[in-house]
């Protein structure tokens, strides 16, 4: 009886094996993470492209590492230097206890906790912590956070129309019908503004109708209006496409403005979509009682990690409200927001950075996953349950440094 438990626990560890860089002994003596203490915090910057990522290792005295992630457009050295910060509260102490450290970071470390730099530089660390429990114990953080309702999850093509060009309803028509041949069933596209509000209207719906007439309702698409329109220009702007049955409207107006948001949804006939800069679930509660949308977007690496994460996507379903997870950032991003995803009753569909799957690809040793047929599985190793030698990917794609980068998701006219 005996062994064959020892049997299935070595079965259970050995997926686990290249995620943690331990060999079968070390796998097999690996303490637990409460018989562990916090080393060091090391971070790796990268630029890939115009984007710059941040990526923390938390390392332990039994060889355990665990991936976090603190991207932020133009202010990953700021962020690199809040985790500086954090490390000393960290050094010695036993990563074990994912709530208790989040307690700490948030409400003692200091009374001055808010802020998208404070809150990603949080957010790295919580989901490192995590990382390093679900490898300690040999199991993914679904399973931590109560078991997958899915084992794979809708995603959609984030920012699918930002590479057409020349940028004509001709050629995003023909986009759509390779999206859709290449598997994809959602894609989210940008609009570009024109002269006056008329023409903008006017060329987004050409856009939309040439899409819809080549794919008809196969593809659903969502609009990212990345906070341009005032309340008055979205009403108008939103009953103008109606009529192309769009998915959502991402952030129409000023995400800081719940009443206008609210206002909006009200009037408008298409759903609303917004919260990727909220930072806790003290905000979004404002934003879910202003009735501000019927889709929170949530972002993994700047809502203060997994831990939170989850909480606010669980008061989200008390309202009503479903859940599609801001994500455009690095792979271990991607996978923490997948994780958290899975355990969510409320979810309807994850943000997928599907232009830099090549990369992340090689980064992961392919372990990231991949979409197919319009959906993604949920990591199944350890942890994150995927594998990135962080050091090689930033010697790869070493970091260019300053605050450039790219700052807007905004589309060249």
């Amino acid at each position: 009886m005996q062994s064959q438990s020892t049997r299935r626990q070595l079965l259970r560890w050995l997926p686990g094996m290249a995620a943690t860089g331990l060999s079968t002994r070390q796998l097999w003596s690996a303490p637990k993470t409460a018989d562990l203490k916090i080393s060091r915090f090391v971070t790796h910057k990268m630029t890939v492209g115009r984007r710059h990522f941040l990526m923390l290792e938390i390392q332990t005295d039994g060889g355990l590492i665990g991936l976090g992630e603190g991207s932020l457009p133009a202010r990953v050295d700021i962020v690199e230097q809040a985790i500086k910060w954090l490390e000393p509260h960290f050094i010695g102490k036993s990563p074990a206890g994912v709530e208790a450290h989040w307690d700490r970071m948030f409400y003692s470390s200091s009374r001055w906790r808010d802020g998208d730099v404070l809150m990603t530089a949080q957010s790295a660390v919580d989901i490192a912590l995590w990382d390093l429990e679900g490898k300690a114990l040999g199991v993914p953080i679904s399973r931590l956070l109560g078991g997958r309702l899915k084992p794979q999850l809708r995603v959609y093509y984030s920012h699918w129309d930002t590479a057409v060009r020349p940028r004509t309803p001709a050629e995003l028509a023909k986009r759509a019908i390779a999206s859709r041949d290449q598997g994809w069933t959602a894609v989210k596209m940008i609009p570009q503004q024109a002269a006056t509000e008329a023409e903008t209207i006017s060329r987004i719906s050409a856009e939309l109708d040439a899409i819809r007439t080549a794919v008809g309702d196969a593809v659903d698409i969502g609009l990212e209006l990345v906070e341009r329109f005032t309340t008055r220009q979205a009403i108008n702007f939103a009953r103008a496409v109606a009529p192309y049955k769009p998915l959502f409207l991402e952030e129409a107006t000023r995400r800081e403005n719940p009443s206008a948001m609210s206002e909006l949804a009200e009037k408008s006939p298409i759903a609303l979509a917004g919260g990727e800069g909220l930072l806790h679930r003290y905000q979004y509660r404002q934003f879910l009682e202003a009735k501000g949308a019927a889709i929170i977007q949530p972002d993994v690496i700047h809502c203060g990690g997994i831990t939170e994460m989850k909480r606010i996507a669980n008061l989200a379903e008390v309202y009503g409200v479903e859940l599609a997870p801001h994500q455009w950032y690095g792979p271990i991003a991607h996978a923490a927001s997948l994780h958290v995803a899975s355990v969510c009753h409320n979810f309807l569909i994850q943000e997928w950075d599907a232009a830099q799957d090549p990369v992340f690809q090689e980064v992961s040793e392919g372990t990231m996953p991949i979409q197919k047929g319009g959906k993604v599985n949920v990591p199944e190793g350890p942890g994150l349950g995927i594998t990135i030698d962080l050091a090689a990917f930033s010697k790869r794609y070493p970091y260019v440094g300053g605050t450039g980068g790219q700052t807007s998701r905004r589309p060249p006219a």
